[in-house]
């Protein structure tokens, strides 16, 4: 009986062994040809990287000691692959439509429209300015390694959108830098501005070298009327499981003559938010993130209070919460963020606008989006 019940015992460890090997030898071929992985660094972009004054002992570092994991909870990881708890909206969430004509009526001040989570169209001084065109349907680099978007429809589609003058990129995390949405779109951008490390990346994806430009933290560059500063965030990168913090993060500072707008990017709360705020502010606009937080990445996202009270560091005249309204990347109510955020500005009188996914915000007229449109969702 001991026999057999070795024997049994033997060819289930060899199973669980082969299956293993298995799935670790699929893993590795998908991840070396599977192109939403990107690419690493090469040639002068590696020369820069190691004269960055933020890349130490082989990898990109916050400007204070930042702990990526704070208190990380084993039980917590079936909680993600549960819709339970109102993590995902219980209704359709409402959008506004636009089509390409609408892009042709242009403000005299500078536009903004939502396109959910962190993808902002900023139309300024006659550009026309995307910050992370994340419109895929799945941030992940496969459709069954994700959540999907809340909403089964976007403002308008990658192929109506009107030239594209300039991308912005925050950071390579696949929700903010999608590979679809780049291929799709890439012949229609003029420029790519990107934070070091990215552009390899870009290139393996077809795009012209010559229409990318990296950036470290505070470099500019004045492109047609608008500075574009790359400035610190709190935060890290990596697309696969042995390139963490490979390429560097930001956030973005537009400024012209007369407007001035700041976009946090992802980021824990620190005290860059004050440093910008002194060499850049005051800002006539600034977009937050404000979303996918939890005590165990305390350091690398921020709460709901967080973000108002970085919206003061950074003298941001009237905000937006971002990085919310689109995908489920936290253990928080889908909600919550917005609920928070909007009582918080009231208490701390913080201007905060609310649109819906494909609402614009037009600066400067006094009259921006605050309806309470995620009620009853």
């Amino acid at each position: 009986m001991i026999i057999i019940l070795l024997k049994i015992f033997k060819k289930i460890m060899i199973g669980i062994f082969s299956i293993s090997i298995l799935t670790v030898f699929v893993g590795a071929v998908f991840i070396n040809v599977s192109p939403q992985f990107g690419a690493s660094a090469s040639g002068k972009s590696i020369d820069k990287i190691k004269n960055s004054p933020n890349f130490l002992n082989g990898t990109f570092k916050n400007l204070q000691p930042t702990q990526q994991s704070t208190g990380f909870k084993w039980k917590t990881i079936p909680q993600f692959f549960t819709d339970g708890n109102n993590k995902v909206p219980a209704t359709k969430l409402p959008l506004e439509k636009i089509t390409k004509s609408f892009f042709n009526n242009k403000p005299q001040q500078p536009r903004i429209t939502w396109f959910g989570h962190s993808a902002l169209f900023v139309e300024m001084e006659n550009l026309n300015i995307f910050i992370d065109p994340m419109l895929g349907e799945t941030p992940a680099p496969h459709p069954m390694l994700g959540s999907k978007r809340f909403s089964k429809e976007l403002p308008i589609s990658i192929d109506s959108l009107p030239k594209i003058d300039v991308v912005l990129i925050s950071h390579d995390h696949y929700d903010h830098l999608d590979y679809g949405s780049i291929v799709k779109m890439k012949n229609n951008v003029e420029r790519f501005y990107v934070p070091l490390g990215i552009k390899a990346h870009l290139v393996t994806w077809g795009i012209e070298a010559q229409k990318i430009t990296e950036f470290d933290w505070w470099e500019s560059i004045n492109f047609k009327g608008v500075e574009f500063t790359s400035t610190p965030a709190r935060h890290f990168s990596g697309r696969g499981i042995t390139n963490r913090n490979s390429t560097l993060w930001c956030s973005w500072v537009l400024k012209s003559e007369t407007s001035s707008i700041f976009f946090s990017g992802d980021s824990g709360y620190g005290t860059h938010f004050k440093e910008i705020g002194e060499k850049f502010g005051p800002f006539d606009f600034a977009m937050m993130e404000c979303g996918q937080y939890n005590e165990q990445w305390a350091q690398i996202h921020m709460t709901p209070e967080e973000t108002i009270q970085a919206t003061i560091d950074v003298q941001g005249k009237l905000m937006m919460p971002i990085h919310w309204g689109a995908f489920k990347l936290a253990l928080h109510s889908w909600d919550d963020p917005i609920l928070r955020a909007t009582k918080k500005a009231q208490e701390l009188n913080v201007k905060i606008s609310t649109p819906i996914i494909g609402e614009s915000i037009v600066l400067k007229n006094g009259n921006y989006p605050v309806s309470k449109w995620w009620v009853n969702n």
